[in-house]
């Protein structure tokens, strides 16, 4: 199974951090709006609500991962590579206070994964 979006070691343990801070359920969405830098953002659950606007591409750190609908179209032949920055991210980020940030990366799918994912059921 090929992974629409996946999360670089140093992701991983930023999230593994945050997760004592802020307790297991941690969730990710990527809008592609002003505001959020169009950055990887975390949130608890209940701080934003997904809706028919956003499509789930899988799990980093065993937490989901959303991303806004218009901006998955611009990204659906790349897999999302989640890694970490020093710096300021997004503004609404749990990751914030921490002088870090969630950066996206990406890499193009190869065609045999293309065709794997476009026999998948959305």
């Amino acid at each position: 199974m090929v992974d629409k979006v996946i999360a670089t070691p140093a992701a991983l343990e930023l999230i593994a951090f945050l997760k004592t801070r802020h307790g297991e359920k941690l969730m990710f969405h990527q809008s592609g709006g002003c505001c959020d830098n169009s950055a990887a953002n975390c949130f608890l659950p209940g701080e934003i609500t997904m809706g028919s606007g956003d499509v789930y591409l899988g799990d980093i750190g065993a937490c989901p991962f959303y991303i806004g609908k218009t901006q998955y179209e611009y990204w659906r032949h790349t897999q999302l590579i989640i890694d970490v920055i020093e710096g300021h991210g997004g503004t609404f980020s749990l990751e914030c206070p921490e002088g870090k940030a969630f950066h996206t990366r990406s890499r193009v799918f190869t065609a045999s994964e293309l065709k794997e994912l476009d026999s998948q059921a959305p």
